[in-house]
């Protein structure tokens, strides 16, 4: 992750959204999912079968 408070404020300017892109956002924020034969819908069996792709790192105890 980048920390913001250690960027310009160009910088900050350079990656943040513009309007249209907020706005893009917002529209696609309104649709509803479709699902088809690339993308199914997951049925409760498929997802215990989901594994995650990075599993999540175990926190050592100090």
């Amino acid at each position: 992750m980048v920390k913001t408070s250690e960027m310009s404020m160009k910088m900050k300017r350079e990656i943040a959204f513009t309007k249209e892109e907020l706005a893009e956002l917002n529209e696609a924020k309104k649709m509803p999912i479709t699902f088809d034969d690339d993308c199914p819908e997951t049925t409760p069996e498929r997802a215990l079968k989901f594994r995650r792709v990075n599993p999540l790192r175990q926190k050592k105890s100090i």
